[in-house]
């Protein structure tokens, strides 16, 4: 089989005479909960977008030398991948007896032999070799070879692995699939251990999803109940307008979400997330984004086309954030508050109500704000871990202060615009009583300050509206300032 023979890159002999037959581990899907060769396509995406483009030229080539290419220009964070915890700590159990342990895999040698090091379990390992594909029939001629008479045992988790776990003298599974327990079963083949770890794909897809981020939508609403103008087919449209909003965002997140996969995993709460754990896989999330922005669309058209242009101009500065300007100093924060004052815009454009210029500069200072408070608290949490920072967003954590400075200096500013909003000559065909309204002053003032004074401390979540969402303080500003407002109607 040329150079897809086995490979010995950690010469360990037995440390015992335990006379068992030699173990082969598949990787994608079963050592790891991932696929590694779509992990790498995704760093390809995010590092050489431009590489992108000759990916069918390395497939013509077939499928082992497309492998090689991308494993030449990719090296993935090996150390930060979704291991199967518990087939580790199984593998490392039998190794410590003494059994012999080999990494079978379809994936490049490179990689394999980077995550067999790194692990530093494994006697050798067999995998592609820019020439010989080694899955499936190829995986199994492969282990005849190298281990002949003796045979093997072997641990897979797909339908590729079926001819394998067959001729092996025991099978186990880890993570299998749906498909792969069906055709085990119509087959006959008896499964001595699973090795089950991965969160229910219910649970993993409305965590992808991010339901929780939909609030951000009910801007949608606001220039209607502003404009105090709550008839029921206004209503209807701002319905309308907050789905659409919220399918196009939810889709926007996987997207953002895959090509981040490996920095989140490097992140000690982002790691968590369903595509950097492994517990949805990278085709899902496609498929997923793809019917969520399907959707989108299609409640847009049944509302007023300027609606259709303010969510296309959302999808694609979204996009254009997180493949680029998320990564340059300050034009992330500012891209990050317009996206929320174009929650705005697109919540006019659906109910036909216009909002006034205060509206617009009050949102403006407002979310430059809390883009830049979340900044502030990424930089705050990794110094309190002592970590250095690897999420390549460009700050250094010197900024802290700086950060700091330009964060409240906005947060202030949009008290001060609210402020000169009161004593406008419009707001009074609004409120009979705008005088008290000055009493939302104080309340902006102590939650705006409360923000910041909680994100110098480390407290606050690196999400200051996920944060609000949660803290009982923010949540009691919030009622007390819809009371004072409605005191102001009336």
């Amino acid at each position: 089989m040329g150079e897809a023979s086995l490979s010995q890159v950690i010469p360990q002999p037995p440390t015992s005479g335990v006379s068992r037959r030699p173990l082969c581990v598949d990787l994608d899907g079963t050592l790891v909960k991932s696929d590694t060769l779509t992990d790498s396509l995704l760093v390809l995406a995010r590092s050489q977008p431009l590489a992108m483009c000759r990916l069918p030229l390395w497939l013509m080539r077939g499928k082992a030398a497309f492998k090689a290419e991308v494993g030449r220009r990719v090296s993935l964070d090996v150390r930060h991948l979704p291991y199967n915890r518990a087939l580790v700590e199984y593998l490392e159990s039998e190794r410590g007896e003494g059994r012999r342990l080999y990494l079978a895999t379809g994936a490049d040698r490179q990689v394999a032999e980077r995550i067999a090091e790194y692990l530093a379990i494994f006697d050798g390992v067999l995998a592609s070799d820019g020439q010989t594909n080694l899955t499936a029939g190829n995986k199994l001629e492969g282990l005849r070879q190298t281990f002949g008479d003796e045979g093997y045992d072997y641990i897979g988790n797909g339908l590729p692995d079926v001819p394998l776990l067959q001729h092996a003298g025991t099978a186990m599974l880890a993570n299998p699939t749906a498909g792969l327990r069906a055709r085990l079963r119509l087959r006959g083949i008896a499964v001595e251990r699973e090795f089950q770890e991965r969160t229910r794909p219910v649970r993993a897809i409305r965590k992808a999803i991010r339901l929780h981020q939909w609030t951000k939508n009910v801007l949608i609403f606001a220039p209607m109940v502003l404009a105090h103008t709550l008839r029921a087919n206004i209503l209807a449209q701002a319905i309308l307008g907050f789905l659409s909003f919220s399918l196009c965002a939810s889709a926007t997140y996987i997207a953002n979400d895959l090509l981040d996969v490996e920095a989140d995993r490097r992140h000690p709460a982002k790691r968590l997330r369903p595509f950097a754990a492994g517990d949805l896989s990278v085709k899902a999330g496609v498929a997923l984004s793809a019917g969520l922005l399907a959707g989108a669309l299609a409640l847009a058209v049944l509302l007023p086309w300027a609606f259709l242009g303010w969510l296309l101009i959302y999808l694609a500065t979204t996009l254009s954030y997180s493949l680029y300007f998320k990564r340059v100093v300050l034009v992330d924060v500012i891209l990050l508050s317009g996206l929320y004052t174009l929650r705005l815009l697109a919540g006019s454009a659906a109910t036909r109500v216009s909002i006034s210029p205060w509206l617009g500069a009050f949102a403006l200072f407002l979310f430059l704000s809390l883009a830049m408070v979340k900044r502030f608290s990424e930089l705050q949490n990794t110094r309190a871990r002592g970590q250095t920072l690897a999420n390549g967003r460009g700050y250094l954590l010197v900024d802290i202060e700086q950060m700091r400075s330009f964060g409240t200096a906005s947060a202030y500013a949009a008290v001060v615009v609210f402020s000169f909003y009161i004593g406008a000559h419009e707001i009074t065909a609004l409120y009979q009583h705008a005088n008290r309204l000055w009493l939302i002053t104080p309340l902006m003032i102590l939650w705006l300050s409360r923000m910041w004074l909680l994100a110098s401390r480390g407290e606050l979540n690196e999400d200051p509206v996920i944060f609000a969402l949660t803290d009982r303080m923010s949540l009691l500003t919030g009622v007390a300032v819809a009371a004072i407002a409605a005191l102001a109607v009336f």
